[in-house]
């Protein structure tokens, strides 16, 4: 079910918790699996670290993060759902690299052959 989503997505949002390793470790995983059904080295994708809200709970930090997403191709930003806290800079910094994407797969437009019109004379 989930490479139905995949196949059909134009960019994606990898979210992990900073309270969690391991939700960063699956964050791996799903970048692999998204490139293989795109059938693709490069996709448009952002890591999301949410819950930078609870830093006395917080096990992955902020340059281990950097780190990862560097390793990974992928930009980063560090978010509160819960507070509100880089939600929409996210989808927005997501939505840019889609049409970033987009544009530089579509052919270039060739000038057109067409000859000059000319204009109407009334005599």
């Amino acid at each position: 079910m989930r490479e139905q989503y995949m196949r059909s997505g134009e960019g994606f949002l990898l979210v992990f918790s900073v309270t969690d390793s391991n939700s960063l470790d699956e964050m791996y995983r799903f970048h692999r699996q998204i490139l293989r059904v795109k059938d693709r080295d490069e996709f448009p994708m952002l890591l999301v670290a949410n819950k930078c809200d609870m830093e006395s709970q917080r096990v992955i930090p902020s340059d281990e993060i950097q780190q990862r997403a560097e390793q990974l191709k992928i930009p980063f930003v560090e978010c509160s759902a819960m507070l509100g806290r880089n939600v929409e800079i996210a989808f927005h910094d997501l939505v840019r690299q889609v049409r970033k994407f987009q544009a530089a797969e579509r052919p270039p437009i060739k000038p057109s052959k067409l000859k000059p019109r000319r204009k109407c004379v009334i005599i």
